[in-house]
């Protein structure tokens, strides 16, 4: 009897040794390289914004990687699809986090997304870094949630500005696209900085997010003789709008925010129909800059094109993340957090950005002009 009794404890402190060392061997093998997710828009309406910061996280991770990676372990990139949708997108989220187990996320590309996905962050305690999302209340969400771009109400108060000094304007139109967080909060920001130098706003008019017929708001828009049009939307209704104004004999300035910038807007406005267009964005492949100018070389080296704003806020949003995680030394997500929030002066290719208050970044704005199907950086101008 005494004789099974040792046996068993034998067996039963074998096996407890054998799980442990199961454990130990899982716990090792998940901390064999640092996880990082991205949250992005690969398919669907935006889905060259999210492929644009798609590549620019990738090849600030391969560079990373090459360069040793974060605390002598390789980076690896954990990329899912939201389809540009904010169900999609809060769903990632959650993918990431519980089945992925990231250290932090990237993305999305999109305020609404981002608003979507941004509570499951907080929740979960993992930072969550968008690199496009300028809508204000994204970050307010919690303390988790950062952002990489400056805000619609910088972007809005810029083109009203640009609109009524630079371009002589006194009259604006605002096409707004109903139950959209971008249009709708660039579109008032840029409304009500135009009303306070004095420029008066004589039509505001709304369309559905499917809409592909804007003759009817153009016919509506012409009887108020604006001398201005302000269109804060993506680039494939921004595209439709300005080729059907131009149809319709517009021949006034057509001004918009960073969603304009896509190598399709020039497809599907067409070349001559950009000319008299500008738009605010957050860097200019342009700038003779050197970070600009090193960026925009690697990046044709690697993907044979231009690269957009996406894809340089996609490098820079990376680039700031693999510096606070080796300021914070430690993959936790608290004091990573508490080392992103202290972010001062780094050297991105879209300007020397410091983090701010509710993890706004400090940083400057570019404005460009399309010039048959070409963007030319007109002023580029520092934050406020």
């Amino acid at each position: 009897m005494r004789m099974q009794l040792k046996f068993i404890c034998f067996l039963a402190l074998a096996l407890i040794a054998l799980c442990a060392l199961s454990a130990c061997n899982k716990k090792s093998s998940a901390h064999k390289t640092v996880v990082i997710g991205a949250d992005l828009e690969l398919t669907g309406a935006v889905a060259t914004a999210g492929q644009g910061a798609k590549e620019g996280i990738e090849l600030a991770v391969s560079e990373q990687n090459r360069n040793g990676g974060l605390f002598g372990k390789q980076i690896e990139l954990v990329v899912l699809d939201n389809k540009s949708d904010p169900v999609e997108a809060a769903n990632q989220a959650e993918k990431l986090i519980t089945e992925q187990h990231v250290l932090a996320i990237l993305g999305p590309v999109t305020s609404g997304n981002s608003k979507a996905a941004a509570p499951i962050a907080q929740d979960g305690g993992v930072v969550l870094f968008t690199p496009t999302a300028t809508n204000p209340a994204v970050t307010p969400i919690g303390t988790f949630i950062f952002r990489a771009c400056f805000l619609d109400s910088f972007q809005g108060q810029t083109l009203a500005r640009f609109a009524h000094k630079q371009l002589k304007a006194s009259r604006m139109a605002v096409l707004v696209e109903n139950g959209n967080d971008y249009a709708k909060g660039l579109g008032e920001f840029t409304a009500g900085e135009f009303s306070k130098l004095g420029g008066q706003v004589v039509s505001q008019e709304y369309y559905s997010k499917d809409e592909k017929d804007f003759t009817p708001i153009l016919t509506k828009i012409k009887s108020a003789q604006p001398d201005v049009i302000i269109v804060p939307a993506y680039y494939e209704t921004v595209g439709l709008c300005i080729k059907q104004a131009r149809e319709m004999g517009y021949t006034v300035p057509i001004l918009g925010g960073d969603g304009w910038d896509s190598p399709k807007l020039v497809e599907i406005a067409g070349a001559k129909n950009l000319n008299n267009t500008y738009f605010t964005n957050h860097y200019s492949s342009q700038d003779p800059a050197t970070e600009v100018q090193t960026f925009v070389h690697k990046y044709q080296a690697q993907y044979h094109k231009i690269p957009d704003t996406f894809a340089a806020l996609g490098y820079d949003t990376a680039g700031i993340l693999f510096d606070a995680i080796r300021r914070a030394n430690a993959m936790d997500s608290e004091k990573i957090r508490a080392a992103l929030a202290q972010t001062k002066d780094f050297h991105g290719v879209t300007g020397a950005i410091t983090m701010g208050a509710d993890r706004n970044p400090i940083k400057s704005i570019s404005v460009l002009a399309l010039k048959d199907g070409q963007q030319r950086l007109v002023v580029k101008m520092a934050p406020q």
